[in-house]
């Protein structure tokens, strides 16, 4: 059967899911969206992931025509009509059809699409052995401009900087604020580990507060292990005894060279692995059913 795609209250086949070519949201990047996971038959985090949807909807002064509880229903049926108790849930809201000019008073109802399906960001060795990541040289777009902790849907600075990663060959670049602090990478938040302490950029370093970056900081915390957000360079990277990635859809994962540099002793460390390791079991039973 088709993959089943939910667009503003009804479903339709993959191949038959289509909005207008004058929604704003494909015209300008006009809209927000959530990247969700789901694990047996639970979707991890939802609430959290709808509150920020809809924080990100109302920085852009973007009604959302549903409750937060309509929405939820809409990511649990998509599930439900796909069969999936395992799955990565794309949630967009746009802006909506409207002219070939800017003005979003032009676009007079939002569309929201919520898509179900797999999906593989690394290959699982790199989980085992750790990722190699470069630094991109484009800087990460002030809060004065686009403010990155809007999951909006105009998304170029990130990928400007996959293109850097894609040419060097590596899976996955980090991106500088414009005054050289470390703020994250194209889709996913970065943790150093120095001393036993476990140590990630603050929100004004000019990153997305992941939902992932939480529960891992409060997992940490549980293991009784000293967190704290603050800002730093490359230099503390490469002179870190771990590092690692969180997201949604990356889950964590090691990351043991930047620039060609090792970090540590160039292999997973045991604070890593140990973090990895809890995530594993903290999805196993959290989250909101899917099937009653």
């Amino acid at each position: 059967m088709s993959v089943q795609v939910y667009i503003n209250g009804k479903f339709y086949n993959k191949e038959d899911a289509k909005i207008s070519v004058f929604d704003h949201g494909f015209l300008y990047g006009d809209g927000v969206f959530e990247g969700i996971r789901a694990y047996n038959g639970r979707v991890f985090k939802l609430k959290e992931h709808i509150d920020r949807l809809y924080h990100g909807a109302n920085a852009l002064m973007l009604n959302i025509p549903l409750s937060k509880e309509e929405m939820i229903e809409v990511v649990l049926e998509t599930l439900r009509r796909n069969n999936l108790k395992d799955a990565y849930i794309r949630l967009v809201v746009s802006r909506g059809e409207g002219d070939l000019g800017l003005d979003p008073r032009k676009c007079k109802e939002p569309t929201i699409i919520c898509i179900a399906d797999k999906i593989t960001l690394y290959p699982e060795k790199m989980y085992e052995e750790g990722l190699e990541i470069i630094t991109a040289a484009v800087r990460r777009n002030p809060a004065e401009g686009v403010n990155p902790q809007i999951k909006s849907l105009n998304y170029l600075n990130n990928i400007l900087a996959k293109i850097e990663a894609n040419m060097y060959g590596a899976l996955e670049a980090l991106i500088l604020n414009t005054e050289d602090y470390v703020a994250e990478c194209t889709g996913d938040n970065i943790f150093i580990i120095k001393d036993g302490k476990l140590i990630t950029p603050p929100p004004y370093a000019g990153i997305l507060v992941g939902i992932t970056r939480n529960v891992i900081m409060e997992l940490a915390k549980k293991q009784g292990i000293s967190v704290e957000e603050k800002v730093f360079t490359r230099f503390e990277i490469f002179s870190a005894d771990e590092c690692f990635l969180t997201g949604t859809a990356a889950e964590v994962i090691p990351v043991v060279k930047l620039d060609g540099r090792p970090i540590g002793d160039g292999k997973p460390g045991p604070i890593t692995k140990k973090l990895l390791s809890e995530f594993k079991e903290y999805i196993k039973n959290e989250g909101t059913p899917i099937y009653k």
